[in-house]
């Protein structure tokens, strides 16, 4: 899918005049690893939005606990709007009454690895993949390192319920730092080491 369609719900939900989130115009996709990033939103309800590049848009997810080191843990991600390659890099305060009002800062970010394959063992292309309902990626972030798989449970392209998926750190794929996931209002933003309270009150102010 083209930028053009892929943003046209990402920008039908925003006043750039107002928010100071990338428009994303006239980006194309960047050559080297894809990307990922993992932001802390705190909005109406706190969250984590993960996001990976497929192509030339960051395809998201709303994931209301935060990914986990732990294999044990199974978090709930929620598909959201494709956001642009930009996004990777916003940090700062959504005005209110704009859509997803509030604080975002960049908790961790870096490159990822496909690592999806067919019964064959031939490598199946990540967006494929992801139509199919299940992709596993190994992330090479700052603070998340190692296998993780996404898995839709529920809707689809063959469901009406609402599309839902697990995120969930393999067993495989070498150790990540730290274990769990950070309390929000702690944890520091990988760009800048800012929490969530000083880019409110610093960006806030702008």
């Amino acid at each position: 899918m083209g930028e053009g369609d892929g943003l046209r719900d990402y920008r039908g939900r925003r006043d750039f005049g107002r928010t100071g989130e990338p428009a994303g115009r006239g980006t194309s996709a960047r050559g080297g690893e894809p990307r990922f990033v993992v932001q802390i939103h705190d909005a109406s309800t706190l969250h984590f939005d993960f996001r990976l590049q497929v192509a030339d848009v960051l395809r998201s997810w709303s994931v209301p606990k935060g990914p986990s080191a732990d294999p044990g843990d199974k978090r709930l991600a929620v598909p959201t709007e494709d956001h642009p390659l930009e996004y990777e890099e916003f940090e700062g305060v959504i005005p209110a009454g704009e859509y997803g009002g509030g604080t975002v800062i960049v908790w961790d970010h870096g490159t990822y690895e496909p690592l999806s394959h067919d019964r064959r063992g031939r490598r199946v292309d990540f967006g494929e993949s992801l139509a199919h309902g299940h992709a596993r990626f190994r992330l090479h972030g700052a603070k998340l390192r190692g296998e993780y798989a996404l898995t839709r449970f529920r809707g689809g392209r063959d469901g009406d319920a609402e599309e839902a998926w697990l995120l969930v750190r393999t067993a495989t794929g070498g150790a990540s730092r730290g274990s769990g996931t950070p309390d929000p209002r702690r944890a520091r933003s990988a760009r800048t080491g800012r929490t969530l309270a000083r880019v409110a009150a610093e960006d806030g102010e702008k």
